[in-house]
């Protein structure tokens, strides 16, 4: 079936798979499958208004609001909700039950939940209780981690700092979507790797740098598309003893040195083939940027995964549709953000994280189960807007709630822009999607202005080009972003790792630097296209008026390997 997008206007097709999916993902409450309507917008719409719920990089100071500790969080000080810090919002003493109203059936649904979100006290980031005793205290979406810094989408870590989408790994800075590996730096898209610096699309390498699609590879610099090779240097063999005199005459310590690295490696790939996907071990999928994937259609930047569709930024999950970030051990999900750890079985819910099961249209609840409409739970069930009911009376009122919303024209819709809890501007919506003020505002989304106050004034601070000229009073020193004019600072970890690995102090701000990393990837979309040598029908991330060649996966064997 084919339908008009509410957002874009665009045509897209609803398959009968897709509407088999949806049946299948249907809650079941009381024993009754409560059907679920195909969607009204369009998959990247969709992608779009739950990415709106999605601040990872946006920190604020503030006070928590039962301590009146100042802490960090991702709501900003003016915005109208009861943040509480870690500490405070963990304590067995608070229970969000205590908030709970009663459902009005003369009013929608949604205008509800809003009134609820600003009264029930929210963590002010969503993170793992040991954050602060872990060394964790500046980072988001993340978790079960130690040591880590300005690491977001980023779990079980440890000694890692500015990064994002980050999994099992050690000693990893400037990474992003960077799994089980260690001591890497600007490496993005690569699962496996150590000691890789200033590389892209890697699996299982090791002391490389300025590689970009290899598989296995050891002790090569400025090469593409290589398969199990040592010693390579722009794609051709040397000896060990040769190699080895090439990189002692490289000061990958001076800037200029790496700007040139990296024009040379954009040089290589342009005139590389292409494979039409990038993706590892996959079985009958489509998308991009997967790793042991199987039965994936339409999915992006994920690993460890099986029967997923329109999904995103996940990692070891299962049977889920339009579901975005973060996965581990998340199954059964649809319309879903940022939820995973032992979750199943959830609908339109956001950050219900470990140990959750059967919640509709929850935000950030964890260790619960059986509730619909509630916000921040921590080991409750059977609540309805926070209010706690006996499970029958609880199955029999969420059936009549579904009823009233299905008048509404509420139900089976995710939660609109115009109530999450941060502005467009503010989340990875506009990373994915970049809108201007007035376009944001026109989808109902809010906008956030930019503080321009306290910025710091004083003489630029003129960064060393060579890391051997930098002494520890840069740590004492307020930097300005060469490309945006923002300040930074770096800290004594981040200084550490530049002067032991003898790479060079960056010039650009952290947003500045993630901005660059993001620049590097296809965009999360197919187009049609066909194979540059035998002409076979391909779905690609590469856009029909890119120039690189692209190649099917059996064509692409034979020139490569």
């Amino acid at each position: 079936m084919t339908q008009s997008c509410k957002h874009c206007q665009q045509s897209f097709t609803i398959t009968q798979d897709d509407l088999n999916k949806i049946a299948h993902l249907s809650p079941t409450i009381a024993g009754i499958k409560l059907t679920l309507p195909p969607p009204k917008l369009c998959p990247e719409c969709r992608k779009q208004r739950r990415a709106t719920y999605r601040n990872e990089r946006k920190l604020y100071h503030r006070k928590c609001n039962h301590c009146q500790k100042e802490i960090i969080s991702v709501y900003a000080p003016e915005k109208p909700y009861n943040v509480f810090c870690l500490t405070c919002w963990w304590d067995d003493k608070h229970n969000p039950a205590d908030y709970g109203q009663e459902f009005d059936f003369s009013r929608p649904f949604f205008a509800q939940y809003d009134e609820l979100l600003k009264k029930v006290p929210l963590p002010a980031l969503i993170s793992s209780p040991d954050a602060e005793e872990n060394n964790c205290s500046y980072i988001n979406y993340a978790g079960n981690s130690k040591n880590c810094y300005m690491t977001f989408d980023a779990d079980f870590n440890e000694d890692s700092y500015y990064s994002n989408i980050l999994k099992h790994s050690k000693n990893c800075m400037e990474c992003s979507s960077l799994q089980e590996s260690e001591l890497c730096y600007e490496t993005l898209i690569s699962t496996g790797c150590y000691h890789t610096f200033f590389s892209q699309e890697l699996t299982n390498c090791q002391d490389c740098y300025f590689l970009k699609n290899c598989i296995g590879c050891r002790n090569c610099l400025l090469c593409v598309n290589l398969n199990h090779k040592e010693y390579c240097i722009m794609n051709k063999q040397y000896t060990k003893e040769q190699y080895l005199e090439y990189m002692s005459k490289i000061d990958l310590g001076d800037r200029k040195t790496i700007q040139a690295l990296e024009q040379e490696l954009e040089k290589l790939a342009a005139s590389a083939p292409h494979k039409f996907i990038h993706g590892v071990n996959l079985e009958n999928c489509t998308g991009d940027y997967m790793v042991n994937a199987k039965n994936c259609q339409n999915c992006f930047m994920v690993g460890n995964v099986e029967d997923l569709t329109y999904c995103d930024s996940l990692y070891r999950a299962k049977d889920c549709m339009d579901v975005s970030s973060f996965g581990e051990q998340l199954e059964r999900a649809y319309e879903t953000v940022s939820s995973g750890i032992n979750a199943y079985e959830l609908q339109f819910c956001q950050v219900c994280a470990t140990n959750t099961y059967n919640l509709q249209y929850n935000y950030g609840s964890r260790n619960s189960k059986n509730s619909f409409g509630s916000v921040a739970l921590k080991s409750n069930e059977y609540c309805i807007l926070n209010k706690q009911y006996t499970k029958d009376t609880y199955e029999k009122l969420v059936s009549k709630i579904v009823e009233h919303m299905k008048s509404t024209g509420e139900w089976g819709e995710y939660f609109p822009m115009s109530i999450s809890p941060y502005a467009y501007n503010e989340t990875v919506a506009n990373e994915f999607f970049p809108l201007s003020k007035e376009q944001a505002l026109k989808l109902d989304a809010t906008w956030k202005e930019e503080d321009l106050m306290n910025r710091y004034e004083g003489p630029k601070v003129v960064v060393p080009e060579n890391i051997k000229d930098v002494s520890e009073q840069v740590l004492k020193q307020i930097l300005t972003c060469d490309k945006c004019g923002k300040n930074y600072k770096l800290i004594a970890q981040e200084l550490k790792f530049y002067q032991e690995q003898k790479l060079p102090l960056p010039i650009w701000c952290f947003n500045c630097r993630h901005e660059k990393r993001m620049s590097k990837r296809n965009p999360q979309h197919l187009w049609d296209r066909n194979c540059s040598q035998c002409n076979t029908s391909l779905k690609t991330s590469y856009s029909p008026n890119r120039p690189e060649k692209i190649y099917c996966e059996p064509c692409y064997q034979k020139l490569v390997f």
